[in-house]
């Protein structure tokens, strides 16, 4: 009996060729190549599935060549033929979450061969395509990749072999909207006076019927003496100096950027524009003060409306940008900010 045949995606790190400055790497098939998580996949599948192909390809280029990068690695899939199609895991990685859920999606769709992917529940590629590819739960880091892999195989597998796939808690997926029906070893009733009891003796328990979890942030107070206050603008709508020195990323950024404002009274066509790949950037870039409005700030300062403009601003891209990161860079910026006596903050989108 013929082995089945896998084509494995990964991005340039899990490919051992760099990090974020190896991000650009074009589209690359790897015919008979195992790299990196596929050696882990390929313990896991023993003699029933060998992986035919690997191919390889940075997060920004995927992002930001969208078109051009899902055409061609579609045609690498397609050449190879092959009976499943696993991308990742990804863990929390933003942008290659949205890479793997991209491609796998595309595949499934447009060729035909069955899919699958791995990441953390919180990756932005997990809410963007979970209900369109298999996508298993991972942790937040490659600390889970032996779990990952050994709840991926499987369900590739069942997949490539066209076997009933069961209910997301037997299989590991993250849930997909769709309902299977299974039975239960205990009766409702049981099951739900052991998690009573669980929760009066306060132990770890898990509930069978989860409930979205929302970041609650108090409001603060209202600033008392807004013509004395120093006024900040943070924004995620990407607006950059022209050039983008920084190289935020369009898409699942990976960092944020700082920039001098001071003496700037109107963000001009010639100076600003937005990096932003999430909306249609032609008037932010014709007018950055439309996402950044530096100019209406400027007038109020003048009138005595506020009492200064700050002169740095913080921005980056909150496109498919990963909760996780987005914290991590407000709780760092924000500490800069009281450091320099900012009294309130004013955060524009798109």
């Amino acid at each position: 009996m013929s082995k089945i045949k896998v084509v494995h995606y990964i991005n340039q790190f899990f490919a051992n060729i760099g990090g974020e400055e190896k991000a650009d790497y074009p589209a690359e098939l790897r015919v008979g190549e195992v790299v990196g998580p596929g050696m882990a996949l390929k313990m896991n599948f023993g003699d029933e599935a060998e992986i035919v192909a690997t191919i390889v390809c940075g997060d920004s280029y995927f992002n930001e060549n969208l078109d051009k990068a899902k055409a061609d690695i579609l045609a690498m899939v397609k050449e190879q033929a092959p009976d499943v199609f696993i991308a990742g895991p990804a863990f929390n990685a933003g942008r290659y979450g949205v890479a793997c859920g991209t491609i796998a999606a595309a595949v499934q769709e447009e060729l035909g061969i069955p899919a699958v992917t791995g990441m953390y529940v919180e990756n932005p590629g997990a809410d963007m395509f979970k209900d369109k590819v298999y996508m298993v739960s991972t942790k937040n880091s490659a600390a889970g990749m032996r779990g990952a892999v050994s709840k991926m195989a499987p369900l590739a597998l069942k997949l490539a072999k066209g076997e009933k796939i069961g209910a997301s808690c037997e299989e590991g997926y993250i849930p997909n909207g769709v309902r299977v029906n299974f039975f239960e070893q205990e009766r409702g009733s049981q099951r739900a006076v052991k998690m009573l009891l669980k929760k009066l003796a306060d132990k770890p328990f898990e509930t069978e019927y989860p409930m979205p979890s929302f970041d609650k942030v108090a409001p603060n107070p209202a600033v008392k003496d807004l013509a004395h206050a120093k006024i900040a603008l943070v924004t995620s709508g990407g607006i950059v100096p022209k050039g983008n020195p920084d190289h935020i990323e369009s898409s699942s950024a990976s960092h944020y950027g700082e920039y001098d404002i001071a003496g700037v009274m109107d963000l001009t066509s010639e100076t600003y524009e937005t990096a932003h790949g999430g909306y249609d950037p032609v008037y932010a870039n014709e007018d950055a003060d439309r996402v950044l409005p530096v100019d209406v700030l400027r007038d109020m300062e003048k009138e005595g409306k506020i009492g200064e403009l700050h002169h740095l601003f913080y921005t980056t891209t909150g496109n498919g940008t990963a909760v996780a990161s987005a914290k991590a860079f407000a709780a760092e910026f924000s500490q800069k900010l009281l450091a320099d006596g900012v009294d309130a903050v004013i955060l524009t989108s798109t």
